[in-house]
């Protein structure tokens, strides 16, 4: 499960990163624990070019009754993606990227759980694999919704944590963004583990565990618990 992760990169980083030339974004600040049902930027191509805007994390099917689903679809498992109604639709057309610098994760140990950050070696952007859809409500009022993918864990996860996020290389970021891009097979290959050696794993404050902390001091790696 991936449920929590961090976004601290400037809005200009972002745009630079995905060749971004606007945003509908208005107003952007960095993410130190980023939580579903929260709006969180991310990046479509609508056809000609790539667009960043907020969708809210919690996939709300266009033909669900009610959007109290969402809370219970943050995350879709890439080996069930083709079976599930409210994602085998959305691969041929509502692909996303989730930007990311890190995402959170417990680790049992001496009988507690000692939240991780993980992140990449190098500390650079990376790119959630993601789905989006958009629905209606009675009176015509539209929500933008995703859900982060997950696979397998890694070697260095495995330690961790059984799952992690879909992480697309850079090469395949815009292979996944591409809306013309309809080929079902070829893109579910892309949602692989990302490779173990390229990342790093460190223990961070308990204070992450609750919603309502998003401050810088939370990435700061902290001495793990001896329990």
């Amino acid at each position: 499960m991936c449920g929590r992760y961090t976004i601290t990169v400037s809005m200009e980083e972002l745009m630079l990163w995905y060749l971004i030339e606007d945003t509908t974004i208005v107003h952007y600040a960095p993410k130190y624990n980023g939580a579903p049902m929260q709006s969180i930027p991310a990046v479509i191509h609508d056809g000609k070019q790539n667009r960043l805007g907020e969708l809210r994390w919690g996939l709300v099917p266009s033909w669900a009754k009610e959007d109290k689903i969402g809370s219970k679809m943050i995350n879709a498992r890439s080996e069930s993606l083709q079976d599930k109604p409210a994602f085998r639709n959305l691969i041929s057309t509502r692909r996303c990227i989730i930007p990311a610098d890190g995402f959170y994760e417990w680790k049992q140990q001496n009988g507690r759980k000692q939240p991780m950050r993980i992140t990449l070696k190098s500390g650079e952007l990376f790119s959630m694999a993601g789905l989006y859809d958009i629905w209606m409500d009675a009176s015509g009022n539209r929500l933008s919704t995703c859900t982060i993918i997950t696979t397998g864990a890694n070697s260095l996860m495995a330690d961790i944590h059984d799952r992690m996020p879909v992480i697309l290389s850079r090469e395949a970021e815009s292979e996944w963004l591409d809306r013309n891009n309809r080929q079902v097979p070829d893109l579910m290959k892309l949602l692989q583990p990302y490779a173990a050696e390229q990342m790093r794993a460190y223990p961070v404050s308990p204070a992450v565990g609750n919603v309502r902390n998003d401050a810088k001091e939370l990435v700061d790696e902290v001495k793990e618990s001896a329990g």
